[in-house]
């Protein structure tokens, strides 16, 4: 793609995402659901102005991981190591009930082959962290309980949905389940939360060291973007998802994460301060183009509408798909409004459900109407969350 072209199309995109989530906030429908719609306009569902491309995907990533960064930087570590069994009981419930029911509706029910019923379970259990911590920011929620239940709850959904889609992928390949690279695997991604905050500590005392020896401020923002795409980059080299390096190197600088016995490896306050003021315009900037992506890979024109067989299906497994992620709610211990909302806040699948039925199709494991059905059911999660919640909180403004 010729380099004006992109300018263009950035123009376009931050232009109209910026414009259209603006008035979706007016009208009391959070920004996250008009950046998804900009994408949907004007990517291949609509008018196809603009079409995807590996510029457009790397600026959304970077876009999710400068996210992640931000809420990893803010997230209350206590908080998080106090429901840490209620996040992997939340965690396990919104994974495993759609996997296990998707499956066996897939196979039993509409007798699908045994793996396309497996990839339908995988990409049901599928959770879009960017979209949920996103939605829980915009509705003011973030420090709530339940929302940390939530977060700790999204970010072991997404280690999951790792593991199923290499093992499922593989699986497809061979007909055999390689059960030494699945331990390896999560023995890897184990491994790197264990030490990439501590080693992201170590990281963060340095940059405060050598920032008060150069007695300067600037040199802070540019180093800090190197480590979250170092540690983004060391999570994709363990097989997990880039996103959660970029999380764990917020943990890391966050002010709420101390090193026990080693209080020396804390970087100044001063450093914290220029970070968030130096990366909160970047977030802004980036994080939009995103969810904007997310839309673009959607494509509507891919769904015969006038097909019974693809509406019956698609009812079915938007059924299984809400129900099954609301049954997780139930494993907060907290009110009904708030175990809704840990329910709702699993639902959508976005990017990570978008993922499943694209490994799906290049697979041939998915034939068009199938595939129209997934990309349905996925899209309906993810705009389906965002109205619910904000329906559920109406008495607090966004």
């Amino acid at each position: 793609m010729d380099l004006h072209l992109i300018f263009l199309y950035l123009a376009i995109l931050l232009f109209f995402a910026r414009l259209i989530g603006d008035i979706f906030i007016k009208f009391g429908i959070p920004s996250v659901l008009g950046e998804i719609f900009v994408g949907v306009l004007l990517g291949q569902s609509v008018f196809g102005i603009i079409p995807l491309s590996d510029v457009m995907r790397l600026l959304a990533e970077i876009g999710i991981i400068l996210l992640l960064f931000h809420i990893g930087l803010e997230a209350d570590l206590k908080q998080l190591k106090k429901v840490g069994f209620s996040a992997l009981a939340v965690a396990s419930a919104g994974a495993l009930a759609p996997f296990v029911i998707g499956f066996i509706i897939s196979y039993y029910v509409f007798n699908f082959p045994f793996i396309t019923s497996l990839f339908i379970g995988g990409t049901l259990s599928a959770t879009s962290i960017g979209i949920t911590v996103r939605v829980l920011e915009d509705l003011g929620k973030m420090k709530e309980p339940f929302a940390q239940i939530v977060l700790g709850a999204a970010v072991l959904d997404d280690i999951f949905g790792v593991i199923v889609l290499a093992t499922l992928f593989e699986f497809s390949k061979t007909q055999e389940v390689n059960l030494n690279a699945t331990i390896l695997l999560i023995i890897y991604i184990g491994t790197f939360f264990l030490f990439a905050p501590l080693i992201g500590k170590i990281f963060a005392y340095f940059v405060s060291t050598i920032s008060k020896r150069l007695n300067t401020l600037d040199f802070v923002p540019p180093v800090v973007v190197a480590i979250i795409l170092l540690f983004a980059y060391a999570a994709h080299e363990i097989g997990s998802p880039e996103i959660l390096g970029a999380f764990t190197a917020g943990i890391a600088f966050s002010r709420r994460f101390t090193i026990p016995f080693a209080a020396a490896f804390q970087a100044d306050k001063a450093i914290i301060n220029k970070i968030e003021e130096s990366l909160n315009p970047l977030i802004w900037l980036f994080t939009p183009l995103f969810f904007v992506y997310v839309g673009l890979q959607i494509n509507l024109k891919a769904i015969d509408f006038s097909s019974w067989h693809f509406w019956g299906l698609s009812a079915v497994l938007l059924v299984v798909a809400v129900m099954t992620k609301l049954l997780a709610g139930i494993f907060f211990k907290g009110t009904r409004k708030e175990k809704l909302s840990v329910g709702l806040s699993m639902l959508p699948r976005g990017e990570v459900g978008l993922i499943f039925a694209e490994f799906g199709r290049i697979s041939g494991i998915y034939d068009n109407t199938l595939y129209a059905v997934i990309i349905f059911v996925v899209s309906l999660t993810t705009l389906i969350s965002p109205l619910a919640l904000k329906h559920l909180w109406k008495s607090n403004p966004i």
